[in-house]
């Protein structure tokens, strides 16, 4: 998968640049922050942000090992690679989400007393931070305040507000702000360099237009548009349901509830994404609703005959279907119900 195999292995190729500026900065200061918190949506480079550094300070042909002035890792070295197999005796990756216990973090607390083995650092890696019990947090505090100069943890989280402020006080925070359009085509021209995958211009913004403003997402994407043959410019529009969200919100309005039905039908049959039809759907409502209450926006207007209450109670109805589309056993299921009961609430 693209978002596996091309993710990060260095500085230089962490995509989101304030980031890899913050990084650098701090792995060039040499004074190596015990504990750092790394904050951010999904899907934004977290974990393999934390990765990258736990690879800088222990690779054996850098700075950090008193081979010249290089702060990347090498990834050649078995230090580097022993990290990126997650078989390092000197890092620990733990998932908070089914790792959130007492028990759990004293295992970790006990590790942290033991020097390196292989490397310079020993460093812990918790993934969904947040998820951790506030019993867990209060054991870890003490030793976020005083631990062995050898040990550095790495947080990641996508909620801080479940973070206790004591433990946020104790880190150095680095904040993943929503992947930016340009960061994310950064990173499919580096993915399209590999795979040998000739990208136009219009299709690099059509997929980090469309990416939920995640890196990770936007790799899913473009792979997707790649093995299903659509990265010309109309089949990824109709595939993304661009070419017909104009459409089906027209045929809401102006047609009759089968003619509307037989469309979204007929839009599925063709290959069209009924989860990316909703997404822009919604994006359109919001910009159509905005508009009627004088909100600037650098959009062109839209023009409608949907009243402001026609447009939330529809907003309402295609964002129900979109939580429901997973539990569907048909992908039009929950479209489809959404449209009906449009049409019936007219009634």
């Amino acid at each position: 998968m693209f978002y596996l195999t091309y993710r990060p292995h260095t500085l230089a190729e962490v995509d989101n640049v304030i980031v890899r500026d913050t990084l650098i900065h701090i792995l060039k200061s040499k004074q190596i922050p015990h504990a750092l918190l790394l904050v951010g949506p999904k899907g934004t480079g977290k974990t393999s942000t934390a990765r990258i550094l736990a690879m800088s300070i222990n690779c054996l042909n850098n700075a950090f090992s008193g081979k010249g002035e290089s702060i990347e890792p090498c990834n050649s070295c078995t230090n580097c690679k022993s990290i990126e197999n997650s078989s390092s005796p000197d890092v620990t990756e733990m998932d908070a989400a089914s790792n959130r216990g007492i028990d759990e973090v004293r295992t970790l607390i006990h590790d942290a007393s033991f020097s390196p083995i292989a490397g310079k650092y020993r460093v812990f890696i918790i993934d969904e931070a947040h998820m951790i019990t506030n019993e867990a947090f209060n054991a870890l505090l003490k030793t976020l305040e005083e631990p062995p100069a050898s040990v550095v943890f790495i947080l990641a989280t996508t909620n801080e507000e479940k973070v206790p402020r004591t433990i946020i006080s104790r880190c150095h925070k680095v904040v993943f702000g929503k992947a930016k359009i340009e960061d994310i085509i950064h990173m499919l021209k580096r993915i399209a360099k590999e795979e040998k995958i000739v990208l136009t211009e219009e299709i690099l913004q059509l997929i980090a237009r469309h990416a939920d403003d995640s890196f990770r997402d936007a790799a899913k994407l473009f792979e997707e548009l790649h093995v299903q043959n659509k990265l010309d410019t109309i089949r990824a529009q109709e595939y993304l349901g661009i070419r017909a969200k104009g459409t089906l919100i027209t045929t809401l309005e102006t047609q009759p509830l089968d003619k509307t039905l037989a469309w979204v039908a007929l839009f599925s049959e063709s290959g069209g994404s009924i989860k990316y039809l909703i997404e822009d759907s919604l994006k359109e409502l919001r910009r159509i609703l905005l508009q009627s209450h004088n909100i600037p926006s650098e959009e062109p207007e839209i023009k409608t005959t949907l009243s402001p209450q026609r447009i939330t109670s529809l907003m309402r109805l295609l964002q129900e279907a979109y939580i429901n589309l997973k539990y569907a056993p048909v992908e039009t299921i929950p479209l489809e119900i959404a449209v009906v009961e449009f049409y019936n609430k007219q009634k």
